[in-house]
């Protein structure tokens, strides 16, 4: 028999399903060490099940969103760090329903690749579950992929789905915000999960560094710089939202406060940026000057050390600050709300 006369198989095509199967057997436990008593049914279903009734909400309103973690996958891989991927998938999502006020309830994941290696797998989904035990969001369902040709060795995206709900009388919408309002600024922890591509174009190519290397002027190594966790503010705003002292809030990633800020203004109201008062990170100041790049590249592309933006009355701003400091949690006054057409404007 030739090699072309031989038989078939799913795995001479691609797909190894006793690989799919070893994965989810090593997954299980995760995802079971975040369910909560809502959690209906196991992992492997074909639908997650999640109860809301014993959860006392009055007039809920359920917020979802999804989004990955871009090319930061890539630095951690290199890294071997794939259960950060995982975690910072879902601190991410967590952040993105929080700016509306919403405390999440569960998350499902999407796991693709070329060629399923299960302790990959297992690595992610181990930083997905720890986060998910974090915010008190259960990991109640996903997909794994196998597509071979998709994908080269070794290259595996992710993509994460979150559900949240908040009582519609604390939906946080940015529509009360008006001018004299505050900008509060909480600090990020690196680049989160946005402006990688740029971020390894300037520490791999330009500069020719290795993932492990050190970088004196920084005094930690690059892995050590681009893979520092993506931060959830979700313990330290909760209670803010619940006494309905924030009238918006803005999760800054891909775009940078440019670009996000706007999303929560009315028409008619512009944030201005007080550069002197944001305190950015070496890191950034690094990178601009190494990759030679502008002023509003980098704010337009990087969080440049600030995570969320908070708006407030002046009344409530002291409140908010008492609030956040008994958390240990830095908070600067960046900017303020003045009439004018919507959008950002960076003073110095």
């Amino acid at each position: 028999m030739t090699q072309d006369d031989r038989p078939l198989s799913y795995r001479d095509a691609g797909v190894d399903i006793d690989a799919q199967d070893e994965a989810i057997r090593r997954l299980r436990p995760h995802a079971r060490s975040t369910h909560t008593p809502q959690v209906l049914a196991d992992i492997g279903t074909f639908g997650g099940l999640f109860h809301m009734g014993a959860l006392g909400y009055r007039d809920p309103v359920l917020v979802a969103s999804t989004d990955g973690v871009g090319t930061k996958l890539q630095v951690a891989a290199m890294a071997g760090a794939h259960d950060q991927a995982g975690y910072d998938l879902v601190s991410h999502c967590v952040n993105d329903i929080l700016v509306q006020g919403a405390v999440p309830l569960f998350f499902l994941d999407y796991f693709a690749t070329g060629r399923l290696d299960p302790a990959v797998v297992e690595s992610v989904l181990s930083g997905m579950a720890r986060a998910c035990r974090e915010n008190g969001c259960a990991l109640i369902g996903g997909e794994l992929a196998e597509m071979g040709g998709m994908y080269k060795a070794g290259d595996y995206d992710i993509a994460g789905f979150i559900v949240g709900a908040v009582e519609r009388d604390r939906l946080v919408t940015g529509a009360g915000i008006e001018p004299g309002d505050l900008l509060l600024g909480l600090p990020s922890m690196g680049l989160h999960t946005n402006g990688y591509s740029l971020a390894r174009k300037i520490f791999f190519e330009r500069l020719g560094l290795s993932i492990h290397q050190p970088v004196p002027a920084l005094g930690h190594t690059v892995a050590e710089l681009l893979l520092a966790p993506h931060r959830s503010y979700l313990s330290a705003l909760r209670g803010l939202v619940a006494d309905g002292r924030l009238k918006g809030m803005a999760h800054i990633t891909g775009g940078g406060l440019t670009d996000n800020v706007p999303r929560i203004l009315p028409e008619g109201r512009r944030a201005v940026f007080f550069r002197s008062c944001i305190p950015v990170p070496p890191l950034f100041d690094f990178m601009q000057r190494e990759g030679k790049v502008s002023d509003d590249e980098m704010w337009r592309t990087f969080n440049m050390g600030v995570g969320m933006v908070l708006a407030v009355s002046p009344a409530q701003a002291e409140a908010v600050r008492r609030h956040l400091e008994g958390r240990a949690e830095p908070v600067a006054r960046i900017g303020v709300v003045e009439a004018g057409e919507r959008g950002v404007e960076y003073r110095d």
